[in-house]
């Protein structure tokens, strides 16, 4: 049997070391419509921050016949590869619809260049029934080819934890599945074959699609449930985080904590599954119920910050300057997607503070452009409040007491630091 040439289209969080970790293997071509992100990749940048430059120098620089890493932007370079693999972004649109359009442009630029026995895989996190009806039609169209008879279709959802070092891809068992027996088998074998961790093939695409769906809705409710007892309890003058640490004595409780819930995934993926459950006639309660107590938080971390600082001065709060340390969606990443962090900038904003945001992980390029905010290169000496937003390792480093002593406000969104320094929390 002739070793695979795989294309992996999409060169982000989840394509980039998917890429490399194929390329150990097979010869694989990375492509991205993105000319600025190929180029840092030929130059071992990821600005990411998940792979080190000398794994991606080391994957591109021994590209061979069978195995390595090429870097491409032509669409063209791809046509003798036998195996694509679709890594795109599946976004929300208006009003928190999905947003297919990367997905369509994937699917028919290769369908474009598709050829009879080829297979494409998809691992963009989609609603149940997207691949079969939205993506293969597309396939046929721009191929010319006829699905299930001339070219077969795999799903197998990513399961990439951003910032999370101790979790390579390689050790993360991977959901496989096909559109025939044959191409089942054929993708589950692909994916064994690098996956350390096991592989599980689903009976279905749509089984497949739905476990990915469902993983993280979960997470989304359970993370809800913890936020809305962070609102109760707010009310009730009764600090949530001691609540949790009693009952967590017992054996069966479960450790979800309250926070903002942002990023590509649990934030959004909920949206997905509702969307296609309302298709079908039915109106999901717990899950737009976690997300609406999900989306609240940012604001009421502000307001909460807002209060505290009327108190200490009276009301007189325009122009109090107020550091927000964290912009990435989550603790030790780059990644800014969906961030929730930008709701208690806005919220503080528009109370007329002066609002300084600080993460030195995420591309202050890229936040400029998305949110239209500058970060800062460092902290100042001294400011009326502190919002601890992100959990970074690095900001452990902060002298809070120091700054507690030179009269800031100190709240913490994410319940880790020392309860006697913390004017209020999560």
């Amino acid at each position: 049997m002739r070793q695979p040439v795989i294309g992996i289209i999409g060169l982000g969080y989840v394509g980039l070391p998917l890429a490399l970790a194929f390329a150990k293997q097979y010869a694989v071509k990375g492509y991205d419509i993105n000319a600025e992100r190929i180029g840092e990749l030929r130059q071992g940048l990821d600005q990411t921050h998940e792979i080190a430059p000398e794994q991606i120098t080391a994957a591109t620089a021994t590209s061979t016949g069978s195995s390595g890493l090429q870097l491409t932007t032509d669409l063209q370079t791809l046509k003798d590869c036998t195996i694509y693999i679709i890594t795109v972004p599946t976004p929300l649109g208006k009003e928190n619809q999905p947003d297919l359009t990367y997905l369509v442009r994937a699917s028919s630029s290769i369908g474009s260049i598709l050829k009879k026995e080829d297979l494409v895989i998809y691992e963009s996190t989609v609603y149940p029934g997207c691949t079969e009806e939205v993506c293969v039609p597309v396939l046929e169209i721009f191929s010319k080819l006829t699905y299930n008879k001339d070219f077969f279709v795999g799903y197998s959802p990513e399961r990439i934890n951003p910032g999370d070092k101790t979790r390579p891809i390689t050790s993360i068992q991977k959901i496989t599945s096909g559109s025939t027996l044959r191409s089942a088998q054929k993708v589950d074998q692909l994916y064994a074959s690098i996956i350390t961790a096991g592989t599980y093939k689903a009976p279905s695409i749509k089984v497949a699609e739905a476990a990915k769906a469902i993983e993280n809705a979960q997470r989304d409710v359970n993370i809800s449930f913890m936020n809305e007892l962070a609102l109760i309890f707010d009310r009730l003058n009764i600090d949530t985080q001691e609540v949790l640490k009693a009952a967590s004595t017992k054996w069966n409780f479960l450790p979800f904590k309250p926070g903002l819930v942002g990023g590509h995934c649990i934030g959004v993926d909920p949206h997905y599954l509702a969307y296609k459950a309302m298709q079908a006639g039915y109106t999901p309660q717990v899950i737009l119920s976690g997300r609406n107590v999900n989306e609240q938080m940012g604001v009421f971390v502000g307001e909460k910050v807002i209060a505290l600082l009327a108190k200490k001065f009276l009301g007189q709060i325009g122009g109090k300057t107020v550091l927000i340390l964290g912009f990435a969606f989550k603790e030790n990443c780059a990644d800014t997607r969906n961030t929730k962090v930008i709701d208690i900038y806005t919220t503080l904003n528009a109370a007329g503070l002066a609002v300084s945001v600080f993460d030195p992980l995420v591309h202050a390029a890229t936040v400029q452009k998305e949110y239209g905010l500058s970060l800062v290169t460092a902290p100042a000496q001294a400011y009326d409040a502190i919002v601890l937003a992100v959990g970074h390792d690095g900001f452990q480093q902060i002298d809070f007491t120091g700054y507690k002593e030179r009269g800031a406000i100190i709240y913490d969104a994410k319940g880790v630091l020392p309860v006697e320094l913390v004017a209020g929390r999560l």
